[in-house]
């Protein structure tokens, strides 16, 4: 039990299904853990010790009364400060606000405490999550707890960061450009965008209404379907919710086979100038796919690298609620990338949106002759905040070469996770990205865990 906090979610559950760990137990390692990790990390933004304690003696009176919910019943689980939360505020890593305290509760906290979890508190967070590095907060950066002087990507940075450091059994982090999977890339976690519309955006603040997507953190493939399975749905209140067919995700992992399943291998530039280990990492994690039996082909991935709707949504959102007159407590790189989408026109946004919707139609069933397509999760790894001090005028373009990979499936709308699958000479994780069509969360999560049946990175911890 000294490692309690590197069990997986199922492995807790079964533990407390059976009533052989308390909720209560679990919670106090784990907001002592935060306690003692914290001040060097810096994963979360707010503590919610009482509320966590709370539901934790619920849980237990509850379980003990024979009204066990499933398997997040009493599990500690936290939250992307961009996450409304009624009672406890909410800052989306930002000074605008660093006093809002939200009534009600997001839709994916109303399933989560449905399902019985227990909320720690509110995970730092690159501000207003336009960034994928993690390093802009008003609440300072997170670091990396495979190497402190690392960062984590972003811009989900304290979800991927308290995960892999065991100051949560999972977490919940949102994606518009691959700020799920690259951070949990960057901490040797898995990372899952369903697919668009799956999970509820209510209450969530909004990056780019088109781009998205809300999902789960885990350190396994396993613990993401559990997670997956208690927030998916349809939300009416939610006007970019979709319905797809009801999934349990997490039964579905029960196959250690591939054969017959048709992998593409994403063209250029998705294996474009890779860091050597990246290189040698992916090329590994191929012979293990073709073991399990998988067929291994080529395929292109349209790219649609325009920015008109993600910049102009997040211009809108911005200007209709903060701005001008809190601009002077914005953090000026986050500023300066909220006003960029001031040059666009209407017309510019109409025209671009429409490209998108045919787009996401014409290929919502994935691409023809594969059933779900591979790539490295990010081309580089993750820069030390040494480097980037030196040349702040780079975190820009270094940001977009992190998101290089992940964007297109934000595009495309696809369910896309990221993998562990290598460690750096640095001691630096290294991420496989799985991608497949629309709604097909099940088949690119079954792959994800058969690869994570004939790898061992997922038992890999930072040595904190």
């Amino acid at each position: 039990m000294e490692n309690l906090h590197y069990l997986t979610l199922v492995e807790l559950a079964a533990l407390i299904r059976d009533r052989q760990l308390s909720p209560v137990e679990l919670t106090r390692i784990h907001l002592e853990r935060i306690d003692r990790l914290n001040p060097a990390l810096n994963c979360y933004i707010t503590v919610a010790n009482e509320l966590a304690m709370t539901a934790a003696r619920n849980a237990e009176q509850e379980i003990a009364a024979g009204r066990y919910r499933g398997p997040l019943h009493g599990i500690p689980i936290a939250l992307k400060d961009l996450i409304d939360t009624a009672n406890v505020r909410t800052t989306a890593g930002s000074k605008v606000l660093d006093n809002n305290t939200p009534k009600e509760d997001a839709e994916v906290v109303v399933r989560l405490k449905r399902a019985g979890a227990v909320i720690l508190g509110k995970l730092n967070m690159h501000e207003f999550a336009y960034g994928g590095s993690g390093v802009i907060s008003y609440y300072g950066a997170v670091t990396n707890p495979w190497n402190l002087g690392f960062i984590t990507g972003g811009s989900s940075s304290g979800s991927a960061a308290a995960v892999a450091a065991g100051m949560c059994v999972a977490a919940i982090g949102t994606d518009t450009a691959g700020s799920i999977r690259l951070p949990a890339a960057c901490c040797g976690i898995v990372g899952h965008k369903p697919s668009y519309g799956m999970v509820s955006t209510t209450g969530v603040i909004p990056l780019s209404w088109s781009y998205d997507h809300v999902g789960p953190m885990a350190r396994t493939v396993t613990d993401a379907a559990v997670v997956l399975d208690a927030i998916a749905g349809f939300d009416a209140k939610d006007t970019f919710s979709q319905e797809y067919p009801p999934g349990k995700y997490a039964s579905s992992m029960n196959s250690v086979s591939l054969s017959g399943l048709r992998v593409g291998v994403a063209r250029s530039p998705f294996f474009d100038e890779l860091h050597p280990e990246i290189a040698a990492a992916l090329h590994q994690a191929v012979r293990v796919l073709e073991t399990a039996g998988a067929e291994l082909q080529g395929v292109g991935v349209p790219e649609m690298p325009d920015r008109t709707v993600s910049t102009s949504e997040s211009y809108a959102y911005h200007v209709t609620n903060y701005l001008p007159v809190r601009e002077s407590e914005y953090q000026p790189a986050t500023l300066r990338r909220v006003l960029s989408g001031k040059k666009y026109m209407a017309a510019e946004y109409i025209v671009k949106k429409r490209e998108l919707d045919i787009v996401r139609r014409s290929l919502a069933g994935g691409m023809k002759g594969v059933d779900v397509v591979i790539s490295p999760t990010t081309p580089i790894l993750p820069p030390s905040f040494t480097e980037l001090e030196k040349n702040l005028d780079k975190l820009r373009p270094t940001e977009l070469t992190m998101l290089r990979n992940t964007r297109p499936f934000n595009v495309l709308g696809w369910p896309t996770v990221s993998v562990p699958c290598g460690i750096s000479k640095d001691g630096l994780p290294i991420g496989l990205q799985i991608a497949g069509a629309i709604g097909r969360d099940d088949l690119v999560l079954r792959v994800a865990y058969v690869y994570e049946q004939f790898t061992d990175w997922h038992r890999c911890h930072p040595q904190l």
